[in-house]
């Protein structure tokens, strides 16, 4: 497994899809994309042998082509690009930080998402009268898988169907963690069925 360090949104969550995505394949490795395709070599789990025979191949061809110096310089994507990868599209986890602008771009999305979330999930709940700890991180990881595996704008009319369903049971925190389990794991089986290995279509 291979993880940069200039990714600050990268959490757990993603390196276990990365890993399941390796698990249940017979690829060489499973890696991190974002939305327009742009791979995130540095963030993917490789199966050690296939790496071992790539480097390998790859020291004889730049040896038998005069090169010196042994693989020091060369472009990481002459490595990968002999491999047979699957890949993962995450947004948010592969933004990663090459600039300063970059920098100051994640440093205000991590406002956003620490803070901002917070205080509006609380006013909501006291302008609805609703009394629940709602753990936002399961929401947003359906709508997520949601999104990418069906249409984006499917992410918030489901978001709302979990709430329902969860009301529909005895309203607590582990029933919207049971619905969104579910939902997840809807996505997933919907955008392998209707996908045709191709990306999920987004209608917005």
């Amino acid at each position: 497994e291979v993880v940069s360090a200039d990714l600050p949104f990268l959490g757990a969550d993603t390196v276990h899809r990365l890993l399941a995505a390796l698990r249940d394949s017979d690829a060489d490795g499973a890696m991190l994309t974002d939305d327009d395709g742009r791979d995130q070599p540095l963030v993917a789990a490789y199966r050690t042998a296939s790496l071992r025979d790539a480097l390998a191949g790859l020291a004889t061809e730049h040896a038998e082509r005069g090169g010196q110096g042994g693989l020091t310089g060369l472009p990481l994507r002459r490595l990968t690009g002999a491999l047979r990868l699957t890949r993962i599209t995450d947004p948010l986890a592969s933004f990663d930080c090459d600039t300063w602008e970059d920098i100051a771009h994640a440093r205000a999305r991590i406002r956003e998402h620490g803070h901002v979330l917070n205080e509006w999930i609380t006013a909501v709940k006291n302008e609805l009268g609703i009394e629940l700890d709602v753990d936002t991180r399961v929401l947003l990881d359906a709508a997520r898988d949601v999104a990418h595996g069906v249409a984006r704008p499917a992410a918030p009319l489901t978001t709302f169907l979990i709430g329902y369903a969860a009301a529909q049971g005895k309203g607590d925190p582990a029933s919207i963690a049971e619905a969104s389990a579910k939902v997840a794991d809807l996505a997933i089986r919907w955008e392998a069925e209707h996908s045709g290995g191709g990306s999920a279509p987004d209608a917005g």
